[in-house]
């Protein structure tokens, strides 16, 4: 996938978007198409911002965030001047032969006159943009179109073009989620059949959402998280979890509880784990993954579930035998 990138743009007059006042364009080329880097913004609400974060994967393996769709990017004078500029490349005469194609296109009828200039202000064109996060995946080359007109008001008839739920998904890839280090009792270093006691801090855990929105457009969506269960995997066959199935629910905001001073020590925790073997000179690569269920909506009033995501993280437990003294 080859992608070039020319100068931003932006004029003075018309009003339209693009114009004074308003963001510039960022061109580039993806092969033989013209794309625009996206103008969608992003507010995070709910996050914790002394927390560490990361991205959540999506649990559903066949379902990612989208790679590429069309938005609305072009006023005609932006058009224009995108194509004089790349005019001006003159490295082995890829500017001539890439302005060549682009006139033929937006200039000389096939399927548009002079760049739509008699429309400035009527609408714009509509141009493909890359997630910047997934430009390497296959799907970021489905959106083969070349910019298209759309005039002012109008919902184009193209799959792709950015919607309520493309931006809740684009959104979803961009929610700040807390690290998932759990607290253990004991710390570090563990027993042989010794239930050992974990928990999440509840402060860190709450609902988190991002709101995502192309200005000017009216287009907005707003999708959130929130932590539903705590899955351990304690890095060996040789161990027990607690409850058995792994999956620690989250109970009145919390994950797991702290061990109370003066517990027995054989007390079997809510959410935790029992190994039966010692670690010997290593440890035990233990994983800790949060499940988040995914819901959005949006100022059209759209709305609805997106696919849980997971955010896990490793830690190295150390598991000891249990010395006894013979008298």
């Amino acid at each position: 996938m080859a992608v070039a990138m020319v100068p931003s743009v932006a004029y003075a007059g018309g009003g339209n978007q693009g114009e004074a006042g308003a963001p510039q364009v960022k061109a580039g080329r993806q092969d033989k198409n013209l794309t625009v880097e996206t103008k969608i913004q992003t507010t995070v609400n709910g996050a914790q911002e002394t927390a560490k974060t990361g991205t959540l994967t999506p649990a559903n393996s066949n379902w990612d965030p989208p790679a590429c769709w069309y938005e609305p990017a072009y006023s005609p004078k932006q058009i224009q001047a995108t194509v004089k500029a790349y005019r001006q490349i003159k490295v082995f005469g890829i500017g001539d032969a890439v302005g060549g194609v682009f006139d033929m296109y937006f200039k000389e009828g096939n399927p548009y006159k002079n760049y739509n200039l008699d429309k400035q202000g009527k609408g714009q064109f509509w141009a493909a943009a890359i997630n910047e996060k997934r430009k390497d995946d296959p799907e970021a080359n489905s959106c083969k179109r070349l910019p298209f007109w759309v005039p002012t008001g109008d919902t184009p008839k193209e799959p792709l073009a950015v919607s309520p739920k493309i931006l809740a998904e684009y959104a979803y890839d961009e929610l700040p989620v807390p690290s998932t280090e759990i607290e253990m009792a004991p710390e570090g270093t563990t027993k042989v059949n010794l239930p050992t006691w974990a928990w999440l801090d509840k402060a860190k855990f709450k609902k988190v959402s991002v709101t995502a929105s192309i200005p000017g457009s009216g287009l907005s969506a707003t999708t959130t998280a929130e932590p539903v269960s705590l899955s351990i995997d304690p890095g060996t066959k040789d161990a027990e979890t607690y409850p058995a199935s792994g999956e620690c629910p989250i109970e009145d905001g919390k994950i797991g509880l702290p061990r109370a001073k003066g517990t027995p020590g054989d007390t079997q925790p809510p959410c935790g784990v029992r190994y039966l073997r010692s670690s010997g000179d290593g440890s035990y690569g233990l994983q800790a993954t949060v499940v988040w269920k995914i819901s959005w909506t949006s100022t059209t009033g759209e709305g609805g579930d997106l696919p849980e995501g997971e955010f896990g993280a490793e830690q190295q437990v150390k598991v000891e035998e249990i010395q006894s003294i013979n008298r």
